[in-house]
């Protein structure tokens, strides 16, 4: 059994050059670390390497390729030592039907835009547009928050207008989540087609995301002006989808 030894090997380190975007994007590659999140890319056929510790058997319709210790450790981003990683292909999913979607606008935080679609694939939503300056979708906290919805979920990033012309193409309404708007969410009007536009979450939704939007909606607090990015796109996408009447 060959095992990968050397830090410098070729292989080795174009693995560990997915750690930066501008790579993943180069190679259309990413890598995934957890075992049943491994398990969700190999069921959508995206695996195209399987790394493992010496001595551990694959789980997946691959024969892994063997490292030491050293190399794990230099490739994965966990602090604990993996046992498997796997590089995954980046998928050409492309978002072109639907009636239900989400909207980003610089949301930067990887973790609340993997929850955010992992949200999206819980609730049936059929895509999920990143416009401005979101996090990237294969950064590993990405994927880690989405708990494998990446691999499932249509995603595509674009320019806000694209996204919105998108949509309203569909005859879908665009519905901007807003602090002060003048409408509580429980006096929402149901529509077959939408999308909810959510924004940054230090600055909210730009001047011009609200300009595009047909109507606004905010969610009703008792005493707290505010609600992180993640959860407030979890209530929204999950009152619209169910009990917007």
């Amino acid at each position: 059994m060959e095992i990968i030894t050397s830090l410098d090997n070729a292989n080795v380190k174009m693995w560990c050059s997915l750690k930066q975007k501008k790579n993943r994007d180069k190679y259309g590659l990413f890598m995934v670390e957890e075992k049943h999140l491994i398990e969700e890319a190999a069921q959508v056929n995206l695996v195209v390497t399987l790394i493992a510790r010496k001595g551990k058997k694959s789980f997946i319709r691959l024969n892994p390729t063997y490292v030491s210790d050293q190399v794990m450790a230099k490739i994965q981003n966990n602090k604990s030592l993996n046992d498997y990683v796997a590089i995954c292909r980046i998928p050409p999913i492309k978002i072109d039907y639907g009636g239900r979607f989400v909207i980003l606008e610089n949301v930067q935080d990887p973790g609340n835009v993997g929850t955010i679609i992992r949200t999206s694939l819980a609730f049936g939503y059929d895509g999920v547009f990143l416009t401005g300056d979101c996090a990237d979708i294969y950064n590993e906290k990405t994927v880690q928050a989405s708990q494998g919805a990446i691999m499932r979920m249509p995603l595509e990033r674009t320019t806000l207008k694209k996204a919105i012309d998108f949509v309203h193409s569909q005859q879908g309404k665009i519905i901007a989540t807003l602090p002060k708007s003048e409408y509580n969410l429980s006096q929402a009007t149901k529509y077959d087609k939408y999308a909810i536009l959510l924004g940054n979450e230090g600055n909210g939704l730009s001047k011009e995301a609200i300009k595009y939007c047909d109507e606004s909606v905010r969610i009703e607090m008792d005493s707290f002006e505010s609600l992180n990015v993640a959860s407030a796109a979890a209530i929204c996408l999950y009152f619209y989808r169910y009990y917007c009447k």
